[in-house]
C-alpha cells in the first residue's frame, strides 16, 4: 500500500450535528452582537471563553550549548541534534471571545483534576455573579461524574456549549492552540533546574 495515496474524510456520526452546530454558531452571534455594541447584556459584561487542551508537549532540552548565528556562515542559531526528553506537559487554556484574555494552566497529566482546576482558575479571574457560556468539545472529562460534582457546587456559574464530534474547527480557540504550536512551541528548548 502507499500511505501517500490513502486519501481520508470525515463520516457524521453525530445526529444532532446540525443543531448543536447552530447552537454553537449562534453563541459566536451572539458575541458578535455583544463586542459590536449592538445589544447590552442585562448584567453588565458576558463572559464567553472558548476552551481546549492541547496534550502531549514535548519539554526536551539540549546535550550541548546553542550556537549563535554568524554572519556569512550560519544564518541563525544552530543546535546539536541530541536532545534529552523531559516528558510531555499539557496546556488547558480558553480565550475570553469579548476581551481576548486568555487564561491557562499546565499540567503534566491531563484528566477531570486538570479540567477542574482549570475551571477553579476560570472561576476566580472573574466577578462570581457572571455566568460563564463555555464552548469546549465532548472530551470525557468535561462530563466526568468528578466534573459533574465539582460543577453542583458553582450551580449556575459555567454553561457548557459543546461542540459537535469532529467538530473541532467550530471551537475558536483551535486557531489559538494552532498558532502557538506552530510558532512558540516549535522547537522550544526548556533548561532543567
Amino acid at each position: 500500500m502507499n500511505p501517500h495515496k490513502v486519501r481520508y474524510y470525515g463520516e457524521m456520526r453525530d445526529n444532532n450535528f446540525e443543531e448543536m452546530m447552530a447552537t454553537v454558531l449562534h453563541v459566536y452571534r451572539e458575541v458578535d452582537i455583544v463586542n459590536n455594541g449592538v445589544i447590552i447584556p442585562e448584567l453588565g459584561d458576558t463572559v464567553t471563553p472558548s476552551f481546549d487542551e492541547k496534550p502531549g508537549i514535548q519539554a526536551i532540552s539540549t546535550t550541548s550549548r546553542e550556537l549563535p548565528p554568524v554572519p556569512g556562515k550560519h544564518p541563525s542559531a544552530t543546535r546539536d541534534y541530541e536532545y534529552r526528553g523531559l516528558g510531555t506537559l499539557s496546556l488547558l487554556a480558553a480565550i475570553d471571545l469579548h476581551t481576548g484574555i486568555v487564561t491557562e494552566i499546565i499540567r503534566k497529566t491531563h484528566n477531570s483534576d486538570d479540567f477542574i482546576a482549570f475551571l477553579k482558575k476560570l472561576d476566580s479571574s472573574y466577578p462570581g455573579d457572571k455566568n460563564m457560556g463555555i464552548i469546549l468539545d465532548n472530551l470525557k472529562v468535561h462530563t466526568s461524574g468528578k466534573t459533574r460534582e465539582y460543577l453542583l457546587t458553582v450551580q449556575n456559574r459555567f454553561e457548557f456549549v459543546f461542540t459537535l464530534k469532529h467538530g473541532s474547527w467550530l471551537n475558536i480557540v483551535e486557531m489559538l492552540l494552532s498558532k502557538l504550536a506552530r510558532t512558540m512551541l516549535r522547537g522550544i528548548m526548556v533548561k532543567k533546574h
